[in-house]
């Protein structure tokens, strides 16, 4: 089989690449990335020989029709994905989340192909810290940010197309991923490389902001087996009942790479930060029989930080930037 993985050098999409050449060896791989500063080549450097490369934005009208019409499956994970940045400069969002779907919605329904469109829970809004129920592939969408409304868009469109147009799609919905090659700018690894080069953690208000932690690769492993075994039309939630609040995760991190528990700095909150996400994936599992492989989170995370321990070249250029502009929001 065919795939196009559009944001395939980016955190997530890398990890799907890496994966997927282990487990299915017989999918033919494309990888179709704009390299911003999200996207990092030398995520695949172990499997480029294995896969065809190519730089281009998934807004790129003619690219993309190239593309799809040699594929026979597009999974979709390039996408603007940083709440920070949305909401410093919205229009990255618009363009790549919302015009990108669109572009390839079209070239999958002119050439008659398959998509699986990779989404979050963010689209669903937050819950409140005492609610003691979790989102479902009915939850009204709710975005809160630029960034989690072009994900809501997009996820409408892909639904408008299959409704419409008939169009071969499955869309999923995941929680927070986390793991090797995420960039710097992201909580968990903002924390680890900092804390690895000598700097304290940085915890947004109160820390008590609850999200619903997954491994990546176990994330991966459920987006192949909606595209193997999901049926087409339906939204999948993905999650790995992993509820920790952010105060959590910092005091995890801190006790894994032995230092103090209060050895870590209050910051500003973001305007309109979320409080609590939590995913419940059963549908997902009745259908499927996936499970997540990392069900602590604080093995998930001894890995993760151990993979950043161990790749300093890979981040510690990038993460000089990002605390510029942390620096110049504040936070």
């Amino acid at each position: 089989m065919k795939v196009l993985v559009t944001g395939g050098a980016g955190f997530i999409g890398s990890n799907f690449v890496l994966r997927t050449r282990q487990t299915r060896p017989d999918w033919e791989l494309t990888v179709l990335d704009a390299l911003t500063y999200a996207g990092n080549r030398d995520s695949l450097a172990a499997v480029e020989d294995d896969l065809t490369f190519v730089e281009g934005s998934v807004a790129d009208e003619a690219l993309v029709d190239r593309l799809v019409a040699d594929t026979d499956l597009v999974v979709h994970f390039a996408a603007e994905s940083h709440n920070d940045n949305s909401l410093d400069n919205p229009w990255p969002f618009m363009e790549a989340n919302i015009i990108g779907t669109y572009r390839l919605l079209e070239a999958v329904r002119k050439h008659d192909k398959r998509i699986h469109h990779i989404s979050t829970d963010e689209v669903y809004g937050d819950l409140e810290l005492d609610d003691p129920h979790r989102f479902t592939e009915s939850t009204p969408v709710n975005p809160s940010s630029p960034y989690s409304a072009s994900k809501a868009s997009a996820d409408l469109l892909v639904r408008a197309w299959v409704r419409s147009f008939g169009l071969k799609a499955t869309l999923s919905n995941c929680s927070n991923n986390y793991g090797p090659r995420q960039h710097v700018e992201k909580f968990i690894p903002r924390q680890v490389t900092g804390i690895l080069e000598g700097v304290m953690p940085k915890l947004y208000g109160a820390g008590a902001n609850v999200r619903d932690w997954i491994h990546v690769d176990d994330h991966n492993d459920a987006v192949v087996a909606i595209v193997e075994q999901g049926r087409l039309g339906e939204t999948y939630l993905i999650g790995a009942d992993g509820e920790q609040n952010n105060r959590e995760i910092i005091a995890l991190i801190l006790e894994l790479m032995g230092k103090p528990a209060d050895w870590f700095e209050h910051v500003n909150d973001r305007p309109g930060h979320d409080m609590r996400y939590a995913i419940d994936s059963g549908k997902l599992r009745a259908e499927t029989g996936w499970t997540p492989q990392y069900q602590d989170i604080r093995a998930g995370l001894a890995q993760t930080i151990a993979w950043y321990t161990d790749n300093t070249d890979w981040w510690s250029t990038s993460r000089a930037e990002t605390e510029k502009t942390y620096q110049r929001l504040g936070r």
